[in-house]
């Protein structure tokens, strides 16, 4: 599959689903009434991309595996995302699909906190499953957005448009969050293997091999998105991934500060740090005294 069509434009992925663009900058769309996107491809995405599933509507791969992706369910992209198009032959497609262009946003107060929706970077296994109530609601989002956009473009138009887009945005928010709810004992299991892994992480050769461990390496072990694993981390504890690696390496300098054969440096060293003062900066920060001064209260 090394076929890559790089969509830009709003104007060429209408053009390769057979819609006209009503607007430069965004389309909305039923999938029924649309061709099928070209066959074992790859789509280079320039814009933002909302997919709502109704029936069959082929196989979409992003990262390692292919979507979770049943009836019912929202799929998000974002610009820079590569997608992987498989389907059947003469299948027709269906659902709803949203398309913007970050040109659209830019200025409104939902270009300032696009960054917030990190569901845009979620992989494979982590779309968003709605309740047939839920897919009511955001139905109804995007039949709105289509109603606008077919409307004569006057002063208000922006203002509205990207209105609906952030409220479907929210409303996928909080969706998101209900799935976390639900989802519990998956994520307890994802939290507890975290723990694990973390441990094993400075128990092992791996802090002196890898260096100072990241989130990524975490959410890779475990077959999550970072941005993903992240939200989960969050909504599971109340602090970040980040969070947890630094206050796992407060604890474990505690316990090594105690021996006095080490110097702080080596202690530092031995923690994955490659200069002293950014282990003091961190442990001060954490619990308000200096290494140095920890051991001498200790």
């Amino acid at each position: 599959m090394e076929n890559i069509i790089k969509l830009e434009k709003i104007s060429q992925f209408n053009t390769l689903k057979g819609i006209e663009t009503k607007h430069p900058l965004i389309s909305v769309y039923d999938n029924s009434n649309a061709k099928a996107l070209p066959n074992h491809c790859r789509l280079h995405f320039g814009f933002y991309a909302i997919f709502l599933k109704a029936a069959n509507c082929g196989e979409l791969k992003y990262g390692r595996s292919s979507y979770d992706y049943d009836e019912g369910t929202l799929v998000f992209f974002g610009p820079g995302q590569v997608v992987e198009i498989s389907h059947e032959e003469n299948y027709q497609p269906s659902g709803l699909v949203l398309l913007f262009h970050p040109d659209l946003i830019k200025g409104t107060s939902l270009g300032k906190q696009m960054s917030q929706y990190s569901f845009f970077s979620y992989e494979s296994n982590e779309a968003l499953h709605l309740s047939l109530a839920e897919q009511e609601i955001i139905k109804d989002l995007f039949v709105k957005l289509e109603y606008e956009i077919s409307q004569t473009i006057d002063k208000h138009s922006k203002t509205i448009i990207t209105n609906g887009i952030e409220l479907l945005l929210n409303y996928s928010v909080r969706f998101y969050d209900r799935q976390f709810i639900t989802r519990e004992n998956i994520n307890n299991g994802v939290l507890a293997k975290f723990e694990n892994l973390l441990a094993d992480y400075f128990n092992s050769n791996k802090i002196h091999e890898l260096g100072f461990p990241l989130v990524g390496y975490f959410a890779n072990q475990l077959n999550l998105s970072p941005n993903y694993f992240g939200d989960l981390i969050k909504k599971e504890t109340g602090k970040t991934a980040q969070e947890l690696i630094h206050l796992k390496l407060i604890d474990l300098a505690k316990e090594k500060i105690f021996d006095t054969e080490k110097s702080i440096s080596q202690i530092a060293f031995d923690l994955g740090f490659k200069y002293p003062q950014h282990f003091n900066r961190m442990f001060k920060k954490s619990t308000g005294y200096t290494p140095n001064e920890y051991r001498m209260l200790n």
